[in-house]
């Protein structure tokens, strides 16, 4: 099987909601980044094969392909062909498959994936909503699906309620994980462990996202988010407008370049769960993932484990067996944001960058995905 080296991946900082990168159109976002992971590796642009990018609102600005008009706006070479791609918060880590599986069958020697949301400008379930409300139906109440799991609307909230009941997952529990979230992003940042990573858009050069000064004293007065329940903004990912992206290249297109690979991909799976408890596939792919590249826990230096919710990393970590002080070290999306189609790229490319600074050996990234789905990867620095 052949070799998926990645050669470079960068984000922009996370935007909050209506906040820093609020006011630029997606496409440009994304066309930084691609331009940018260009530049960086000084390669001919013309030589990409094709790029592939995650996005979930295909809606107005976000519509029409949107990997496509990203790379045009940058002013990148029209024979460049590009797609999006959704597969809902792993979007962009599904783009990284794709593009991936393309060098492993020998038809792409270099690609480009990654991901673009401004959900500042195209808001969650946008396209269900708006699209129930102009009378083309809603995604959930066709027939079948109503016929095998019935008329109530499927909600990440309350999925995310779910898997709290279902392992006894306190709220205290969740904010305590979620207070180290924040601490630790603050940390990563006041320790440079982002500089390298992060790709300055105009004056924005730092996530605007983290919740500075959380306590548990704070987050205790919160009101949760579902009547009876007990997720609160404190214990949920934050909306957030970012784009990634990820250069990826084969072991031939490396030596024809003159590239540096800094990590190869190990293996790469998707796999599915209950649509009703929807958040945690994760679970399952991270063992289908082991065995296919006949790892096991202990053999995994860090995890990064998308924080839709703290319930979601905490059931995870309880059935995997994780060890959650190597989880999400430099922080996850409840303190950094999740942008949507952008997260899978970006936990990817936090993953690079503290293997390389910690000089460790692999990397397990795993997303959950609406729908009762997730992907999984196991990176290995080279």
């Amino acid at each position: 099987m052949a070799e998926v080296y990645i050669v470079d991946a960068l984000r922009t900082p996370m935007g909050r909601r209506n906040g820093g990168l609020s006011g630029f159109h997606p496409a440009d976002l994304g066309g930084a980044v691609m331009k940018e992971l260009v530049d960086r590796a000084g390669i001919d642009p013309e030589l990409i094969d094709d790029v592939v990018v995650g996005c979930i609102s295909q809606f107005g600005a976000q519509a029409f392909n949107l990997a496509r008009t990203a790379w045009l706006s940058a002013g990148l070479p029209e024979s460049v062909p590009a797609v999006t791609v959704d597969r809902q918060c792993g979007s962009s880590q599904q783009a990284l498959h794709f593009a991936a599986q393309g060098i492993r069958a020998g038809d792409y020697d270099l690609a480009i994936a990654g991901g673009i949301e401004l959900m500042s400008l195209v808001p969650l379930n946008c396209s269900g909503e708006w699209g129930e409300e102009l009378g083309v139906g809603y995604p959930f109440s066709g027939a079948g699906w109503t016929k095998r799991y019935g008329s109530d609307r499927v909600h990440q909230f309350m999925s995310g309620e779910r898997i709290a009941a279902k392992w006894g997952i306190s709220r205290e529990e969740m904010e305590r994980f979620a207070l180290a979230s924040n601490h630790r992003a603050e940390q990563a940042w006041a320790e440079g462990r982002f500089d390298r990573e992060v790709h300055r858009v105009n004056e924005l050069d730092t996530d605007e996202t983290i919740r500075r000064g959380t306590t548990l004293e704070k987050m205790a007065t919160l009101k949760p988010i579902s009547e009876g329940g007990v997720i609160t903004a404190g214990t949920a990912s934050q909306i957030a407008d970012a784009a990634t992206g990820v250069l990826l290249a084969s072991e031939e297109a490396v030596e024809r370049y003159g590239l540096t690979p800094r990590a190869r991909i190990r293996s790469m799976v998707a796999a599915g769960s209950d649509p009703w408890l929807m958040l945690t596939a994760p679970i399952p792919a991270t063992e289908k993932v082991l065995r296919k590249a006949g790892l096991g826990m202990d053999d995994i230096d860090l995890f990064e484990v998308n924080e839709a919710f703290a319930t979601v990393v905490l059931a995870w970590a309880r059935d995997t067996g994780a060890d959650l002080e190597r989880t999400n070290v430099n922080g996850g999306a409840i303190a950094l944001g999740h942008a949507l189609g952008a997260t899978g790229t970006r936990l990817m490319t936090t993953l690079l960058h503290e293997l390389e600074r910690r000089e460790a050996r692999f990397g397990l990234e795993t997303v959950c995905e609406g729908g009762g789905q997730a992907n999984a990867t196991i990176i290995e620095r080279v």
